[in-house]
């Protein structure tokens, strides 16, 4: 199986702070695959440089073919840790703009946040200020305009920080639903039971250091 993602011996510091340390692992193309470590452990660091968002200090970063995330920054969506979508627009608006920022027609944008949001539950909320949908919902939301280009490649950091139960229920269907798609997805999270539930993979990390790579049977063992 081909990989969509590799990294080798890939490290950052931030002035004398050794956030990642010598990391090296791949996710393949159509797996879901969770990158878990309690908070602090240098998830997001690596997310941000596989994104290209920041550089590595050392090592070797591929995605989609690519040396840098920002040159097939079009094919990956990206859900970050900090939400927030502009709270006066509509689910359907904010969806379209974010489409748009990707490539995506206004027109086909709103098309398919419609359709998405329906799909999701969330038809009844189509008109509604973002600022008027629960926290669980404008989630759904945001995680629906991170996709609605259809990307190859989703990334999302800590999808299901502060959700309830029912609405983790729902994010972990939506994120199934992307790889039957054919997308690749790499989720962080500190949460073992989403991985066990969802992921092909894990790799965990502690303290910038991979600790283990493989399957969730694996892991248990």
């Amino acid at each position: 199986m081909m990989a969509a993602l590799t990294l080798e011996g890939v490290s950052k510091r931030y002035g004398d702070f050794q956030a990642v340390r010598d990391l090296s692992f791949q996710v393949e193309k159509g797996t879901i695959c969770g990158f878990l470590g309690p908070n602090g452990a240098g998830k997001t660091s690596t997310l941000r440089m596989i994104l290209g968002l920041q550089a590595a200090s050392a090592g070797r970063i591929e995605i989609l073919g690519a040396d840098d995330g920002r040159k097939v920054r079009d094919r990956i969506g990206f859900l970050p840790e900090e939400r927030g979508l502009y709270k006066k627009m509509t689910p359907v608006d904010a969806i379209a703009f974010f489409g748009a920022l990707k490539g995506l027609p206004t027109g086909e944008g709103r098309r398919r946040a419609r359709e998405m949001l329906d799909a999701q539950g969330l038809g009844a909320s189509k008109r509604k200020k973002m600022k008027e949908l629960s926290k669980g919902m404008a989630q759904k939301v945001q995680l629906i305009a991170s996709v609605v280009h259809r990307p190859e490649f989703v990334i999302l950091d800590e999808p299901f920080s502060g959700l309830d139960p029912v609405n983790q229920q729902g994010l972990e269907a939506v994120i199934r639903q992307l790889a039957v798609d054919g997308a690749t997805v790499l989720f962080s999270t500190h949460v073992m039971q989403h991985a066990e539930r969802l992921c092909d993979k894990v790799v965990l990390l502690a303290r910038g250091q991979k600790a283990f790579e493989g399957t969730v049977a694996e892991a248990r063992a």
